[in-house]
């Protein structure tokens, strides 16, 4: 039996893989057919981890399938609220976790869990807990409307050893703004998953904006 991981252990393996990404798809699935192309459809255009919600009845089967069935994929665990989701999702597989925001309660079981975590918050006191916990990488939600850029760029003053994955409001105008911050990891967002596009099944489209989102992470890493 491998032994169990520390914090730091935890910490900088979610640093890693949220480094990796770049971008973080967010995406929700209503059936395990759609689960399927819209994963696929994100690997062709080359991004490879993604964040599935657990906001539909099918999302930890689709998370468990996806992980069976797709090589190479990484896929965290989105919209995680409690212990519940907690335990559902590592037993699916989940590579890591993700959550919209982080109550005291959850934080405290968070940091018990095995697996990667990136806990949500969107003002500085909660950062503050989070770090109490032995955080260093969060999820800022909802980005833009905490304040976007100066807000990451207020945060990075007090908070030197954090790093974010701001969520919200980010689109492919504004991603490289985003990422080009010092103290963000990786953005995350659903700009490359329009609802009419997946409502038509236009697998192309999104395959065309995951490869566009992939080159934006290209071009600031490389610049």
């Amino acid at each position: 039996m491998s032994p169990v991981s520390t914090m730091q252990d935890r910490q900088a393996r979610a640093a890693d893989l949220l480094r990796a990404a770049g971008v973080l798809p967010v995406i929700t699935v209503r059936t395990l057919d759609e689960a399927r192309a819209i994963a696929d459809a994100l690997l062709e255009g080359g991004l490879n981890t993604l964040e599935l919600t657990l906001r539909t009845p099918v999302a930890i089967d689709a998370l468990a399938m996806l992980k069976r069935e797709r090589a190479g994929i990484v896929i965290g665990a989105g919209t995680v609220l409690d212990a519940g989701h907690i335990r559902a999702s590592i037993d699916a597989g989940a590579d890591f976790l993700v959550t919209p925001g982080t109550t005291p309660t959850l934080a405290a079981a968070l940091a018990e869990a095995d697996v990667p975590v990136v806990p949500g918050g969107a003002t500085p006191t909660e950062f503050l807990a989070l770090r109490d916990h032995g955080f260093r990488n969060c999820k800022l939600f909802p980005a833009s409307a905490v304040g976007g850029l100066a807000m990451l760029k207020g945060l990075a003053g007090p908070l030197q050893d954090l790093r974010f994955c701001p969520t919200g409001g980010i689109s492919e105008a504004n991603a490289a703004d985003f990422l080009s911050q010092p103290n963000v990891l990786c953005i995350g967002g659903s700009w490359m998953l329009d609802k009419a596009w997946i409502e038509a099944g236009d697998w192309a489209r999104v395959r065309a904006s995951a490869a566009g989102a992939a080159k934006i992470v290209a071009g600031v890493r490389n610049a």
